[in-house]
């Protein structure tokens, strides 16, 4: 699986607390041929250039900032807090977050494989009031492509970033002979 695609909830899956309250979950999957630790992966995902780009909205619009060595200290445990989400549930490999309104929830996971790491993230988006997803609403639904395409977006970026961070481990830099 080199492309990202959406899949089922794994049967561990944090994010599977939100299915029994009928609201919207997905999830999204991409393998990367590497060996990428839980706190590599959440690292790489809330400082991808694409994430960034949603700090940066969250410190402007909400005054909710965060920094990369904030987004290290979520990913390695040290902290229950980023930006605008406060950690709902924590396994060793995978992190479940809230946001300050506790309408939405974000989910990553990593599960090793044959050849690799898949990674996993999903959302999940609680229905105000009643209990349907049709209770969500017009606006909802008309926004529900797009929450899609930037889910694999960001889950894109986040994989590069992965692997890249994981390629780094895995050969140390070469020193100047010259020096």
């Amino acid at each position: 699986m080199s492309l990202i695609v959406s899949c089922d909830l794994p049967g561990e899956a944090l994010l599977r607390q939100y299915v029994a309250k009928r609201a919207y979950t997905d999830c999204f999957a991409t393998d990367v041929a590497a060996s990428v630790s839980f706190a590599a992966f959440v690292e790489a995902f809330y400082t991808s250039a694409a994430f960034k780009c949603e700090r940066f909205v969250l410190t402007w619009a909400l005054s909710k900032p965060s920094s990369d060595d904030d987004a290290r200290r979520l990913a390695r445990g040290e902290s229950e807090r980023f930006a605008a989400w406060t950690v709902e549930a924590r396994a060793h490999d995978q992190l479940l977050v809230c946001d300050y309104l506790g309408h939405t929830s974000s989910w990553l996971m990593v599960e090793p494989i044959a050849d690799g790491t898949r990674l996993y993230f999903g959302s999940a988006v609680v229905p105000v009031g009643a209990g349907s997803s049709r209770a969500l609403g017009f606006a909802f639904n008309a926004m529900l492509p797009f929450h899609k395409l930037y889910a694999r977006v960001l889950l894109g970026a986040a994989r590069g970033r992965a692997l890249k961070l994981a390629r780094a481990q895995e050969s140390p830099g070469t020193c100047n002979s010259a020096e």
